[in-house]
């Protein structure tokens, strides 16, 4: 949709009903252009890993509103369908970023494991759910009632009872699981393994993986069209973002990304689907991806090594969360330029709207 498209003008005349005697009454003044109505008010919420908190920015006026401590390293995050509460994946490992010897890490701390529930309305943890060890990544089922976990240190995808604080399912998936995703008909949950570049598909009316499937090395995050019907994996080292058709889970087109630093990290999809837009990482860009052609189509310049990003309720925001400068860039997803640049906790690592 163009901007042209969007911008809604009315002419309206009007014509007297009565006059006086022997006196013509003047014409009425053409009445103003009706304004646009108003959006939706909405937030932006990030998690700060270094910071062990959360970042609340109004999407209205791109300006920081809160801060709300959360636990150690929160990363993953997602909103409930209701819109009451935030999920945020929280973990005692240390941090190791590549080419760290891990032998010389402390003890993880396990006691901090666990997915942290954010009270919308009260602005705070009011619980901390029990997950596997080093939970990184979130997503929920479509009534909000199982909360999926890629547990990256275990190997497993966690399924947990939002209602009774208990795991409910444990599956095996690849090594280092990260991403995790639920299709929007709540049919399938894709968790990527960076270990062994695959995809498992659990099918979540059994919880069992009914497939595991081959993409580019150290797969990071997934996501679906609203309608189901394609998938879109991203590949740090491969540098590559597959599509994937959930008819039979197989991969029907590769995207090289070009660029010596590109690293593809996370992936959303737009409200309508006709958009997917991916961060690149080292290669600090946000990518849009046409889903009719599955080409890429346009390209901003945002923070430094940018990993999560959301886009807002009416598909015209984006938001990427930039870990080592700090902020938030603001994109206008239909001309792709950064309109603002929002300060953030210490290392912005996951981001949700609502």
């Amino acid at each position: 949709m163009t901007l042209a498209s969007l911008i809604l003008v009315a002419a309206i005349s009007a014509c007297g009903g009565g006059t006086q005697p022997q006196q013509e009454q003047a014409a009425a003044p053409p009445a103003a252009p009706a304004p646009e109505p108003p959006k939706a008010p909405y937030y932006v919420y990030v998690t700060n890993e270094i910071g062990g908190d959360l970042t609340v920015i109004d999407g209205a006026t791109n300006q920081v509103v809160e801060t709300i401590p959360l636990g150690k390293r929160p990363r993953g995050i997602k909103v409930s369908p209701d819109g009451t509460k935030l999920f945020v994946a929280l973990s005692g490992s240390p941090m190791a970023p590549p080419g760290t010897d891990e032998s010389k890490l402390p003890p993880p701390d396990r006691t901090a494991d666990g997915i942290g529930v954010v009270d919308i309305a009260a602005r705070k943890v009011t619980t901390v759910l029990t997950s596997g060890s080093d939970p990184e990544q979130i997503s929920l089922s479509a009534d909000g009632s199982k909360v999926f976990v890629s547990n990256e240190d275990a190997g497993v995808a966690s399924i947990i009872d939002a209602a009774t604080n208990k795991i409910v399912g444990e599956v095996k998936v690849g090594g280092e699981p990260e991403g995790v995703t639920t299709s929007p008909n709540g049919q399938w949950v894709y968790v990527t393994s960076e270990e062994d570049n695959q995809i498992a598909v659990i099918d979540t009316a059994s919880n069992k993986v009914i497939k595991m499937f081959e993409v580019g090395a150290r797969p990071r995050s997934s996501a679906f069209l609203p309608d189901s019907s394609k998938a879109y994996v991203t590949a740090e080292n491969g540098g590559s973002v597959h599509v994937v058709n959930t008819k039979d889970h197989s991969v029907t087109k590769t995207l090289k990304i070009t660029g010596e630093m590109a690293r593809p990290m996370g992936v959303i999809a737009s409200p309508d689907g006709r958009r997917v837009y991916v961060t690149t990482g080292r290669g600090t860009m946000l990518l849009a991806i046409d889903t009719a052609k599955d080409e890429v189509v346009g390209s901003v310049k945002v923070g430094t090594r940018p990993w999560g990003v959301e886009i807002s309720p009416d598909g015209r925001r984006l938001y990427t969360a930039n870990g080592p400068s700090n902020d938030v860039s603001v994109v206008d997803a239909e001309t792709m330029t950064v309109i603002a640049t929002v300060p953030a906790g210490r290392s912005p690592w996951g981001v949700a709207v609502k």
